[in-house]
């Protein structure tokens, strides 16, 4: 088990204007991370990644020569690099352009101008993704509990099954949409499925109704995650698919850890 505590984490902050840079990195320090090396180019971070790592970035959306987007989808695609979690700070409000970061991964979305709490709580939401805490089950060896993940991005399964391994998960298969589910379904036997909503040729909706009305498979614990918002109309109703427990992209440990436990079982 890795532990970290705010005070060690060393950040790579990437910001367009200088002005803003400072801000950010006094704001930091405030919160008590003072390990900051600061860019302003897509380019420049992606070397600094590249040839120094770090244990977090933290990245604006909109630069000169790309997006962090550019970013995020390098490191997440980068072997050495892919754990490394991705903060995006932005006034963007865009539901469309916020999408695609949550699609990619990303561990937290700071909006601009942030309060001292919602940094501190962004930070430790990331924080979660490199300190690994195995989750303690008295019905199952976490290590032996077999999750179906479904998620037509591949970027979001990486994501996801990253966050899982990290609370003890390992026998994880994946699934580009429900279709290919259905597949692994019948010829496998799972303790959990783990749905994205949107999804082509059989989206989680789908998915969800297919497993409650097979007799062979109605007993499995479903988690749907979706970038929509949990509590709008179009997600109001989905519990009625037989859906246990709903949960919100970006995926964060503490909230599928508390998901984990009550589906699966724990003192």
């Amino acid at each position: 088990m890795s532990h970290i505590a705010l005070s060690e984490v060393s950040i790579i902050l990437v910001e367009p204007s200088d002005t803003q840079r400072k801000i950010i990195t006094k704001q930091l320090a405030a919160a008590d991370v003072l390990k900051v090396e600061g860019t302003g180019s897509v380019k420049q971070a992606i070397n600094l990644i590249s040839k120094h790592g770090a244990d977090l970035v933290v990245s604006a959306m909109y630069f000169e020569d790309g997006t962090g987007l550019d970013i995020i989808k390098n490191i997440k695609n980068d072997e050495k690099h892919a754990g490394m979690p991705f903060m995006l700070i932005s006034s963007e409000n865009r539901t469309e352009k916020l999408e695609e970061f949550k699609q990619a991964g990303v561990a937290a979305i700071l909006p601009k101008p942030f309060s001292p709490d919602s940094l501190a709580k962004a930070l430790n939401t990331s924080l979660d993704l490199i300190n690994t805490d195995e989750l303690e089950l008295d019905l199952f060896d976490i290590q032996d509990v077999r999750v179906l993940l479904v998620d037509d991005s591949k970027l979001a399964r990486n994501h996801i099954h990253r966050v899982l391994n990290g609370l003890g998960l390992e026998k994880i298969f994946e699934a580009e949409n429900g279709a290919e589910a259905l597949t692994l379904l019948k010829d496998n036997t799972f303790d959990l499925v783990v749905t994205d909503y949107n999804m082509p040729e059989m989206d989680g909706r789908e998915l969800s109704e297919f497993i409650r009305f097979n007799p062979e498979t109605s007993h499995i614990p479903i988690i749907m995650v979706t970038s929509e918002s949990t509590s709008s109309l179009h997600m109001a109703n989905i519990h009625q698919t037989g859906v246990n427990a709903l949960c919100d992209k970006p995926f964060e440990v503490e909230e599928v850890r508390k998901i984990l436990a009550s589906l699966l079982g724990q003192d």
